[in-house]
């Protein structure tokens, strides 16, 4: 099965299971808005829940907040948003549609990469156990060729996106023979900015009231809160803030399902670090990402980091942790050393001091800033991609989610074998015992093989089948999910048998 075809499969899966429904379906839907359903929300909370508590609950000096959507119009000049939140965009004139300019070029590149791939690829089978890939890729012409046509476009794309040369982008899109994917032409419109907040009014009435924007980010919502943490929670530096909230965005290109929406959900840490040390906690903030993705059982190989090729105007070091969709690596979280630019220009703007005073030095200073930006979204939709899986099972196909337990949905089916002989009466009485620690579920309707073939499909990592032997014995069949074995557990036992397997304090440790 191709990627393409794998990710469609994905798509059509979150639909049909209650993990992802168009916003607005019954009126033909929104472009780029989605609502999650009932499956969905679970785990995308559960998602949530994780990164909250590694944050907060495993690191003494970071606490929460949960800033107003809406702020002061002068925030956004501060930071600027309203000067600088813009994306290259370019239509082609035969489908007349528009597309990013730098993502044109960064999927170009994407294809080059995997010419390199393959070219290894066929070396390693060929020089079998003593190929060495990394002198490979450095000393063979064909290899070197691409990788140098990669490196070139980069340093012409951070050229005119620093300098402001949108020429230069249009013309190198030209000179890469880069074509529309809908019409297959290369009649290209003029490379333009476009900005992405969305504005409103303060009141319903148009005209002479302040104009408001929809946060495009949730990190202005902490730096404005910095004095008011620090100060209340008595933190010394090194200290963070961290925030999950909804963010809106003028996405002109949406596309790839929920991977680019209009609105969606940041997670985000700043961690506020005495100037000079801002490296180095940048340098610690990357490890400790990353392995707190690998923590959730994705292969490492589907990660890599990938350093921006334009910084950001408020940034002195950035990079992306991209993960490998079936539509190829695309950043999932982003760590950046924003320097003082945020604090500082909100004291410009604001005429309030940002300061903080040390008391070891006796010195007082606007603090450096490390910022975690992860997208929940697209979280939720590696996390689905990585665990989506079809299985040959005795000559049928099994679909199935092989989240790990402590973020499935439910956690655990009560299958009463047949409705009738007190097993039902069984089933509520131990749902009735588990519900308050777990999300478990009762199916009675269907086969015992259709009913684990659902569960299996929502990613549910246990099933608790009650047949007679139960009433007699006091025991329970429970099957695990990703091996599909067997085995009869009392039913006492099972409280303890699931908060060992589908907590999430399984996977704080890992981190610890």
């Amino acid at each position: 099965m191709s990627q393409p075809e794998i990710f469609e499969k994905v798509i059509s899966h979150c639909k049909e299971y209650g993990f992802v429904f168009p916003s607005s379906d019954i009126y033909g839907g929104l472009a780029a808005v989605y609502d999650y359903g009932q499956n969905g929300v679970e785990l995308r909370n559960n998602l949530r829940q994780y990164w909250w508590k590694s944050m907060t609950q495993l690191n003494q000096n970071i606490v929460g907040i949960d800033a107003a959507i809406f702020m002061h119009p002068k925030i956004w000049k501060a930071s600027g948003h309203v000067d600088g939140f813009n994306d290259p965009m370019i239509d082609n004139k035969d489908s007349k549609k528009r597309y990013r300019a730098d993502v044109l070029l960064e999927d170009h590149q994407e294809k080059i990469r995997q010419k390199i791939e393959k070219e290894i690829d066929k070396a390693a089978k060929r020089f079998g156990e003593t190929f060495d890939a990394a002198l490979y890729r450095t000393t063979n012409p064909r290899v070197v060729e691409y990788q140098q046509k990669i490196d070139q476009i980069d340093a012409t794309l951070k050229e005119g996106l620093e300098t402001g040369n949108l020429a230069m982008i249009k013309q190198l899109i030209e000179d890469e023979g880069i074509v529309c994917p809908i019409s297959g032409s290369k009649n290209w419109t003029d490379v333009r900015q476009f900005n992405l907040m969305y504005s409103t009014q303060m009141s319903a009435l148009e005209g002479g009231e302040d104009q408001l924007y929809l946060r495009p980010e949730t990190a202005q919502g902490i730096f404005v809160n910095f004095l008011n943490v620090q100060k209340t929670g008595r933190m010394k530096l090194p200290f963070g803030i961290a925030q999950t909230g909804k963010a809106f965005r003028n996405e002109i290109v949406a596309r790839q399902f929920i991977m680019r929406m209009k609105e969606f959900e940041q997670m985000e840490m700043q961690f506020f670090v005495k100037p000079g040390t801002e490296l180095d906690w940048y340098q610690h903030w990357k490890e400790s990402r990353l392995k707190w993705h690998q923590s959730l059982g994705i292969k490492a190989t589907n990660y890599r980091f990938h350093d921006h090729v334009k910084l950001a105007h408020y940034a002195n070091a950035a990079v992306d942790i991209e993960y490998n969709f079936p539509f190829g690596f695309k950043e999932v979280e982003g760590i950046h050393s924003r320097t003082d630019f945020d604090l500082g220009k909100h004291e410009e703007f604001s005429g309030k001091k940002l300061r903080y005073f040390d008391p070891e030095t006796n010195e007082s200073f606007v603090p450096f800033v490390v910022e975690t930006s992860i997208g929940l979204d697209r979280l939720f939709l590696l996390t689905l991609c990585e665990a989506y899986q079809e299985e040959e099972v005795d000559g049928d196909t099994r679909t199935v989610l092989k989240l790990h337990p402590a973020i499935a949905p439910v956690k655990a089916a009560i299958l009463p074998l047949v409705k009738k002989d007190g097993l039902p009466e069984l089933a509520e009485k131990i749902y009735n015992e588990l519900r308050l620690d777990f999300n478990v579920y009762i199916e009675d309707k269907d086969s015992i093989g259709k009913r684990y073939r659902r569960m299996d499909a929502i990613g549910t990592p246990f099933c608790i089948t009650i047949d007679h032997d139960s009433l007699e014995q006091g025991d329970v069949t429970v099957r695990y999910r990703d091996t599909m074995e067997q085995t009869r557990v009392k039913i006492e036992d099972l409280r303890n048998m699931l908060q060992n397997e589908v907590s999430i304090t399984s996977l704080l440790k890992k981190l610890i």
